[in-house]
Order: structure tokens, then C-alpha cells, then sequence
């Protein structure tokens, strides 16, 4: 097995689906891995020879590979970056793992509860360190939230309520994403915005010990904005669970396709002594995109919070919030520091399988209603 880099030595970068088109991984992935110490970014594959030999000579990345196999075997690569489709994630993830390397798989880590077991349990058989993509829980708002609450800020947490729009699984949809109105997919908006956010949730509240829910598909189609054409959806784009956390709080959250005239991101927590709420753009908290307010004791009128220095922990990133590198960019930080310190923060392969159950006891909840 190989060993893992030393804290001085920097971690070896392959990502795979990095196009020099653009997309996800060249959106946030690189230029976060750009922005920190410690790492260095030496492979990439892509769909195609050409399309890899093109990515690597766009980014300077000196190893450039049209199939995965290929980088996977590579010495040089110490942590296999998987930012393609779902569909796709299984495959590759147990390439990589069998290859003895290191795993950081976007998420959702599979299609589904079973794909997610498989690979979780491969990675504990090999010992091998894994890591999953629910950043949200790495953005700064979230964690200065999440230990304002744990400090006594608003005193014994009451309930939560939680109001979003996916943004996708509305009434048009680009090309490139009409494979997520398909549940076999894997790709919804239960398993992206809602499973991001609800990790988030969790995290800050604690897990749920009792829940019910509601799933429903209010547009049975959407529209092709980039042809025109009528595409069926089969996928829930009205998502609502309600239930008891961990410490009795009462939880209420809705996840609705599409963007609102009104709101699209309401997260509300209210306790004893105060109240915290996080609002943003899109239910997408895992691009880190939202303002915290509070207000305590004889407080009547919510102010905002802005996040303390100690929680901004890349000052390379000062004034860069509002790009998608941001939060990966703190969620690579803590693997850094995990990876340095034979620690164990961020979520691995073991916590993408409860988060998976979670949504799987959501959907059996919502079939049971």
C-alpha cells in the first residue's frame, strides 16, 4: 500500500473528469487545490486522448490521460479526485481503491444505498484513507453556526425549519443536466441539494430519531432550454420531511424544484434564548453562499453575524466567497490537516453510507405515508 505523504511532502492531484471545457472540477476543484499549501495537482483524465491532452496543456497539469486506468496506476498520485456523473462514481471509485490509492469522491458517493456500502466496505478492507464531497458542512457560516448553537447562543434548540429551491427540477433544465430528472440516475434533488443540506443539518442539530415524509412530482415535464424540447421528469421535485432530532428539537424541511419569486434559501433555528437564520441564493448550501443573522435575549430584530477571522482559515481566499472554489477549497484544508495529523474531520466513505441510509429512509417513509 502506499504510504501516505508526509506533512512536508505535497499530495499528488489526479482528478478525474477535468475538461478543458470547463465544468465542476475546473470551476471549483482546481482552483481550490491552486489556492492551498500542500497539495499538487499532477494528472487528470478526461473522456478522450484528446480531450485529456488538451486539459493538460490548458492547465499545465504534466500528466494528461484519456482513460482512468491510466491515472490510477500513476506512482506520482497520491489522492484520486472523482468529479464525474453519478453513474459513473462506483466504477471508478473502485478502480482507484483497488489501485491502493486515496479516494475523494464528489457526491452522492454511489446510485444508491448498495453502490455506497460496496465501496465503503472495500475502502475498510484496504485501509485506505477516503473522503466524500459534502462541503457544505465545511463552509464557514455553517461551522460558526453550528458552534454558536453548541455554545448556547440561542439557548436549547426548539425546532429547525428549513425552506429551499433546488434551482434544477424546475420548469427548464439545460442539456447537459436532463440526466437528473432521471432517478436511476442517481442525480436528484433529494441526493444533491437536499443531501448536502441535510448533512449540514445534521451535523449542526444532530441526526433525526424520528422522521416522516412526503415526495411528490408536481411537473411531470420540463422544457430544454437549450432545444426546445419536452423532456419527462420522473424524479420528486417536491421534497418535504419532518421530524425529531437527536435532543428532541422539532425539524421541518422543504425542498421545492425550480427558484421562487419569494425564497430560496430559509434555514431558521430557534431556541429558548435566540434565534440563528441562513439565507441564501439556492438550496445549494454546498457552494457555502449564505448570510447568517441572529438575535438573543432582549434582542427583538435580527442582525447579521459576520464570520470571525479564526473560522476564514485561507486568507488567500479573502473577498472570494462568492466563487465555487471557496468552500471545496476549506473542505480540502481540513483533509490537509486530517491526512497531517492522522485525524479523522471530514466525512469518509463510512459517513457518505449513513448519510446514504438517511435518504433511503426518507424515500421508504414517503412510499409508507
Amino acid at each position: 500500500m502506499p504510504a501516505t505523504p508526509s506533512r512536508r511532502s505535497p499530495i499528488g492531484v489526479g482528478i478525474i473528469g477535468l475538461s478543458a471545457s470547463g465544468g465542476w472540477a475546473a470551476t471549483a476543484h482546481l482552483p481550490a487545490l491552486r489556492a492551498l499549501d500542500g497539495f499538487e495537482v499532477r494528472a487528470l483524465s478526461a473522456s478522450s486522448a484528446a480531450s485529456a491532452k488538451a486539459a493538460g496543456e490548458k492547465y499545465g497539469i504534466p500528466l494528461a490521460f484519456g482513460t482512468p486506468e491510466e491515472l490510477v496506476r500513476r506512482d506520482e498520485v497520491d489522492l484520486v479526485v472523482i468529479t464525474v456523473k453519478v453513474p459513473q462514481h462506483r466504477e471508478l471509485a473502485l478502480a482507484a481503491l483497488h489501485a491502493g490509492k486515496m479516494v475523494l469522491s464528489e457526491w452522492p458517493l454511489g446510485n444508491g444505498l448498495a453502490e455506497a456500502e460496496e465501496l465503503a466496505a472495500l475502502a475498510e478492507s484496504k485501509g485506505l484513507r477516503t473522503f466524500v464531497g459534502l462541503q457544505a458542512r465545511s463552509a464557514p457560516p455553517v461551522r460558526y453556526a453550528r458552534d454558536l448553537i453548541a455554545s448556547g447562543y440561542v439557548g436549547e434548540v426548539l425546532s429547525t425549519s428549513v425552506i429551499a429551491s433546488g434551482r434544477g427540477w424546475g420548469g427548464e433544465i439545460p442539456s447537459r443536466n436532463a440526466y437528473t430528472l432521471d432517478p436511476a440516475n442517481g442525480a436528484t434533488m433529494m441526493t444533491i441539494p437536499f443531501g448536502h443540506t441535510i448533512d449540514a443539518l445534521t451535523m449542526t442539530l444532530g441526526e433525526f430519531t424520528d422522521l416522516g415524509a412526503t415526495l411528490a412530482i408536481r411537473r411531470t415535464s420540463v422544457r430544454d432550454e437549450t432545444t426546445g424540447e419536452t423532456l419527462p421528469m420522473t424524479t420528486p421535485d417536491q421534497l418535504v420531511v419532518n421530524g425529531v432530532l437527536e435532543g428532541g428539537a422539532v425539524a421541518s424541511v422543504h425542498f421545492r424544484g425550480g427558484l421562487s419569486r419569494a425564497t430560496d434559501f430559509h434555514w431558521e433555528i430557534n431556541g429558548t434564548e435566540g434565534d440563528l437564520l441562513l439565507t441564501g441564493s439556492s438550496g445549494h448550501l454546498q457552494f457555502g453562499q449564505v448570510t447568517l443573522h441572529g438575535a438573543r435575549g432582549e434582542e427583538t430584530n435580527l442582525k447579521e453575524l459576520p464570520v470571525p477571522a479564526s473560522y476564514e482559515t485561507l486568507p488567500q481566499l479573502a473577498g472570494r466567497r462568492t466563487e465555487m472554489a471557496y468552500t471545496i477549497a476549506h473542505a480540502y484544508e481540513q483533509i490537509r490537516a486530517d491526512l497531517a495529523n492522522g485525524t479523522h474531520h471530514v466525512p469518509d466513505f463510512a459517513h457518505a453510507v449513513r448519510r446514504h441510509r438517511l435518504l433511503d429512509r426518507i424515500e421508504r417513509a414517503s412510499a409508507e405515508a
